[in-house]
């Protein structure tokens, strides 16, 4: 039998990303993000949460998309991975949908121009309409994810 799935629905451009709404802890406004040396491009920097340093990651960056100016609609959502609580800043976040598991396939290769392994599926919606669910163990490999605990510390 089929088993529902919440999840987060936000933008990067035209398309639109799931990531399962137990994995993520907040959604917040776009704040100052203070900039860390000697890290990856798409590192942006920390903010300062409620007394909790987190790190802060452009998704646009991390997939090799184009970056874009922040607009009213840009949000930063807060995901827990591996017990490391990360920032993704992304265009907008729209809503939170239920989805069953059947309707999710196998990623393509590559989808809007992301390598397969930072998917985790692809749900279809509707008739037309299509989410892309992320593989947040993959968007933060294992040695990325050092090198931000180090931020906190």
């Amino acid at each position: 039998m089929a088993e529902e799935l919440k999840v987060i629905v936000f933008a990067l451009g035209q398309e639109e990303y799931g990531i399962e709404v137990d994995k993520v802890r907040t959604i917040e406004r776009m704040m100052p993000i203070t900039r860390v040396p000697k890290t990856p491009a798409f590192v942006k920097g920390v903010i300062n949460l409620r007394g909790i340093v987190i790190p802060v990651i452009d998704l646009r960056g991390r997939f090799g998309l184009e970056e874009t100016a922040e607009s009213d609609n840009s949000r930063i959502i807060i995901v827990a991975v591996n017990e490391l609580e990360v920032g993704f800043i992304v265009d907008s976040a729209n809503d939170v949908i239920d989805i069953m598991d059947d309707t999710i396939d196998v990623p393509p290769e590559v989808v809007g121009g992301i390598k397969a392994k930072y998917l985790s599926g692809v749900a279809k919606i509707g008739d037309n309409r299509l989410l892309i669910l992320l593989n947040l163990s993959e968007v933060l490999n294992r040695s990325e994810i050092i090198q931000l605990e180090q931020f906190g510390e």
